[in-house]
């Protein structure tokens, strides 16, 4: 058995580390079975994008993206961790709201990377809305073949009130998240 404090101290980092990603896989599955689906698009509002943000701030880019990476990988391997709006496994990451799972492991690298560098969570944040936003509109628009026009009101204009109320409890939430953090309490 290995004594060596600083072994032991990585191998608790490691699976410190370990069970975060793996706990932000899990919210991701929770929030993505809050869904309401709207008649006027095939894309329903989920609070995904709210695991994507919070992941981001918390995490940091590279574990963020693991955690998004993770989530994915159990969708498609067929657990119910999507949407139930859609059809579940790869069937939904190849449907029509395909562009915003498969954004979400580079969305929440953007947020940690920039969040880190720049150290304004809300323009870290407005940068993982692009990028979720910008995947969800390009591949709806290969999908369905229609005008950007048809596409801006069925993936972006519909979501955008409730993206603003996610970022600020995102913003909220990761700030509560830090000082417990730097705290101790957690």
């Amino acid at each position: 058995m290995n004594t060596d404090p600083l072994a032991l101290a990585r191998a608790r980092s490691r699976a410190g580390t370990f069970a975060l990603i793996f706990g932000f896989s899990v919210l991701m599955g929770l929030l993505a079975r809050v869904a309401v689906p709207l008649p006027f698009t095939p894309v329903p509002v989920t609070g995904q994008t709210l695991g994507v943000l919070l992941a981001g701030l918390v995490l940091g880019g590279w574990r963020a993206a693991a955690a998004m990476l993770l989530y994915l990988l159990e969708g498609v391997a067929g657990l119910p961790v999507f949407s139930p709006a859609g059809v579940g496994g790869l069937a939904q990451v190849l449907g029509p709201t395909g562009g915003y799972l498969l954004s979400y492991p580079l969305a929440a690298w953007v947020v940690g990377a920039l969040a880190g560098r720049w150290n304004k969570p809300l323009l870290a944040v407005l940068a993982g809305e692009l990028v979720i936003f910008l995947f969800g509109a390009c591949w709806l628009a290969a999908l369905l073949h229609q005008a950007p026009r048809a596409i801006l009101a069925s993936a972006v204009w519909p979501f955008l009130p409730g993206e603003v109320l996610k970022v600020a409890l995102v913003l909220a939430l990761s700030a509560g998240f830090r000082r417990a953090a730097s705290s101790g309490d957690i």
